[in-house]
């Protein structure tokens, strides 16, 4: 029995709008994900017992049924047993980078890492889509998580249209250690103040979704025109978010002092990302926010955008 190191890479998102409700409870959304090479590996090892563990050197990453990963192990058990039964358990290890908390999809790419090591690990044969389907029972991120690169999201986030992959990006991300957003409280504090702008009829919602497809963030993508990007960044939840919140506030105003090429939260938050044409630039942005908010609590990390999702680091032989 093999295990397995894989990539999970975080993802920004560089284009979020709120469309409406869903009869399932969600929102309606059309964003545009990226992926970026700051990213956790994942570590699968065969247990010669039929139990699932997970292990993370984060403290604050649970390590029960609560976990992500361990939703993913438990799902890909409960869809093969046949496999399960064959092989046996799992122990997932989670070394940890991408922060928690933070509206980077880092659980979600943990989960996606699961999934892409045990189908190796169980000889099961999917193909991506077979797994992105598996992917979309746990959550709207994870499908990405898979594949990766850059792409459009619809729906609830889970249906995606790929795009030319943008890998000539750098940025800064800053998220501070005590200051953590629920995306739940995100989702429903948009809902109470501005559902009433809300698209109610498919029609007028399938519309404002391919409005995005040919809208000027895609043309930007498209051209690899790092400037538009930077200028066509968008995100409903910062209408909540900031001014619940004054230090991610404060931290996206210094960002885009530091002459960046567009800065805005991702997700629901806290990460503030600024985008930068070179890495020497990133370098220099880096510094400039470290000495404008010179808080202990403030974690900085320099990244590339990448066009890939999860990747086989290593295998060995147990």
């Amino acid at each position: 029995m093999r295990s397995y190191s894989l990539i999970a890479p975080a993802k920004i998102n560089l284009y979020l709008e709120i469309l409406g409700d869903r009869s399932d409870g969600y929102h309606e959304l059309v964003m545009v994900l990226q992926s970026i090479d700051l990213a956790d590996r994942v570590d699968l090892r065969a247990s010669s017992t039929d139990t699932i563990r997970v292990r993370c050197d984060y403290p604050d990453v649970p390590q029960d049924k609560s976990n992500l990963a361990h939703q993913a192990a438990q799902l890909m058990a409960t869809q093969f047993p046949d496999a399960f039964a064959q092989y046996g358990g799992v122990e997932i290890t989670i070394h940890k980078r991408i922060p928690v908390g933070a509206g980077l999809a880092g659980g979600s790419s943990n989960a996606a890492a699961v999934l892409v090591g045990l189908d190796l690990m169980w000889k099961l044969g999917l193909t991506q889509s077979e797994i992105q389907e598996l992917a979309a029972q746990l959550g709207a991120d994870v499908p990405f998580c898979i594949a990766g690169g850059t792409a459009i999201a619809t729906g609830r986030g889970d249906q995606l249209s790929p795009l030319p992959s943008l890998d000539n990006l750098y940025l800064v991300l800053g998220k501070y250690r005590n200051v953590a957003v629920s995306t739940v409280w995100a989702y429903q504090t948009y809902r109470q103040q501005f559902g009433n702008s809300y698209v109610a009829d498919s029609q007028s919602l399938e519309s404002r979704a391919s409005a995005v497809h040919s809208g000027p963030m895609v043309k930007a993508i498209i051209h690899e025109d790092g400037v538009q990007i930077g200028q066509r960044l968008y995100n409903d939840l910062e209408r909540v978010v900031l001014p619940e919140y004054p230090q991610v506030l404060q931290l996206r105003q210094v960002f885009q002092n530091a002459g960046v090429l567009g800065t805005m939260m991702s997700g629901s938050g806290s990460t503030v990302f600024a985008l930068c044409e070179s890495y020497n630039n990133a370098q220099q942005v880096q510094q400039q926010v470290r000495a404008a908010i010179p808080d202990p609590n403030l974690d900085l990390w320099l990244a590339q955008f990448t066009s890939t999702g999860i990747q086989v680091a290593s295998t060995s032989k147990n």
